[in-house]
């Protein structure tokens, strides 16, 4: 991406996009308004909301998920694989270790930090169903961490870079959200279809940033109270995103997007040496065993878990805090990192973008979750850690810190990690940020990046959301999984349309 390209007032006038930059910016600053106004009755509302969707939309986020994986496992295997995501002449634009390498840190967020420890031990001490602490529940607890951060998950964005790279590399259509939908409205995505498409892409993109930046905020809140003593307060998170955002905002103004890639490379070896370092200072052969059973136990559950909405019983409240906030995640997730796997994979076969994206992240994915979530469930389990099952429930961000005293080298360790978390909130932020400040232009070329005050405005909307949904939950969590839910729902449509869309593209050209 060429972050460095200038326009003038003129030029920048005519690529605003006035209809999808006024009405996502007017709803996205409403909600965010509101939420800072009135913090109590935005948490009731979110609350009653979550309620609702969980209740009404289960099944409709169950299906949907699953549809798209068997969907795009389809594609590989039918004879439109070997259909290129750019003309059949085309060579591919990046070498074979050099793509592995994007999609691998494209599989690697701050989440995935915050996550590792905290979810498993969460389900094994309050399993949605049956006797917590258990042995049958600890093997329950990683096959729904493995469900969760599994197959479906990258299906979508699978789904999402073949739409996107099929009609921008081999039609020649512009990288943008609305280009998948042309074989189905034709001219009129330049209307009101494509604008609406853009601004649900905005809402998602945008949500998702915020879930984002609100991990990092707590995380990194976590971090340095347990290493500096720093209290863990709204006020003090605050400061925090303020400070995130203004580095990241620079960053995506700047053009230092070279030491952002250079620092990012070098946060994937030492989340590798970090991993490393857990599976050999933890209990290694039963973290391999684990491993090993944990992959059986997620495959001959797959089927049953991933339609499984918890009809008897009290767990609904559970499916709605945790799957459906997964399914949604994934959802709103799914344009950003869907357009930059499809950036990167022009001139590949379909089926290669497809099984690249299922595997190769996909793995590096679940061996974190399983060594993290098989050592944190271990020393519960056989060794009486029960201070960090205890601060798992109460403070989830401090899972992982609390982890750490028990292997050696704690505070040298939990400090990498402290700089881990922030590079990694970095680099998506600012693509992020990119994005949607491209969905919210038009015309200009095709590798033409939106001016600089466009990203400067939509990286200050996400801080004030930001904000706004930590006051609503008091510093939590609970608040930003809601709007997660809610804005992945309308975006949920679009890849119905765009598999429709897929599949009558693929035809007339096999007619040929």
């Amino acid at each position: 991406m060429d972050k460095k390209h200038t326009q003038s007032p003129v030029a920048t006038a005519m690529r605003l996009n006035p209809k999808v930059f006024f009405c996502s910016a007017i709803v996205i600053l409403l909600l965010g308004a509101l939420m800072v106004l009135q913090p109590q009755a935005a948490a009731v509302w979110l609350d009653h909301a979550q309620a609702w969707i969980s209740r009404v939309f289960g099944w409709y986020y169950v299906l949907i998920m699953m549809a798209c994986l068997v969907f795009v496992l389809w594609l590989a295997a039918s004879r439109h694989g070997n259909v290129k995501l750019g003309k059949d002449h085309e060579a591919p634009a990046f070498g074979y270790v050099s793509w592995t390498s994007m999609l691998f840190s494209a599989g690697i967020g701050i989440a995935l930090i915050y996550y590792g420890a905290y979810e498993p031990l969460d389900h094994f001490l309050s399993p949605p169903q049956g006797i917590g602490g258990t042995a049958e529940a600890a093997r329950q607890a990683m096959a729904i961490s493995f469900l969760h951060w599994g197959l479906h998950g990258w299906a979508l964005y699978a789904l999402m870079a073949v739409a996107l790279g099929y009609f921008a590399y081999r039609r020649d259509l512009p990288l943008a959200l609305r280009s998948a939908l042309y074989p189905l409205f034709g001219d009129r995505i330049h209307g009101w279809i494509g604008h609406a498409v853009d601004g649900f892409g905005i809402l998602a993109t945008l949500v998702s940033m915020v879930t984002n930046l609100g991990i990092g905020a707590l995380m990194l809140n976590s971090g340095l109270h347990y290493l500096f003593g720093i209290p863990a307060t709204p006020h003090v998170l605050t400061m925090l995103v303020i400070v995130m955002m203004v580095v990241a905002t620079i960053a995506a103004v700047s053009g230092v997007e070279k030491g952002i890639a250079m620092l990012s490379d070098l946060n994937v070896r030492l989340l590798c040496v970090l991993l490393l370092f857990v599976l050999a200072c933890g209990p290694t052969l039963h973290l391999f065993d684990g491993m090993v059973q944990n992959v059986g136990d997620y495959l001959s559950s797959f089927v049953q878990s991933s339609f499984n909405l918890y009809l008897y019983g009290t767990a609904r409240k559970w499916l709605g805090e945790w799957t459906l906030f997964y399914w949604a995640w994934w959802i709103a997730w799914a344009p950003f990192v869907g357009m930059f796997i499809a950036r990167i994979s022009r001139g590949r076969s379909i089926r290669e973008v497809i099984l690249g994206v299922l595997l190769i992240p996909l793995g590096f994915t679940l061996a974190w979750l399983s060594i993290f979530g098989n050592t944190a469930i271990d020393l519960v389990f056989n060794h009486g850690a029960k201070e960090l099952g205890e601060v798992a429930q109460a403070n989830p961000p401090m899972a992982l810190f609390k982890l750490f005293e028990y292997l050696p080298f704690t505070r040298i360790v939990a400090g990498v990690t402290v700089i881990i978390g922030f590079v990694l909130f970095l680099t998506p932020v600012d693509s992020g940020t990119l994005m949607i400040a491209n969905l919210s232009t038009q015309g200009g070329g095709g590798e033409e990046d939106a001016p600089v005050w466009l990203r400067i405005f939509w990286a200050s909307t996400t801080t004030v959301v930001t904000i706004g949904l930590l006051y609503a939950s008091g510093g939590n969590f609970t608040a930003m999984q809601t709007a997660v839910v809610l804005c992945g729902l309308p975006f949920s449509l679009v890849l119905l349309l765009y598999m429709r869309g897929l599949v009558k593209a693929l035809a007339n050209e096999a007619q040929r």
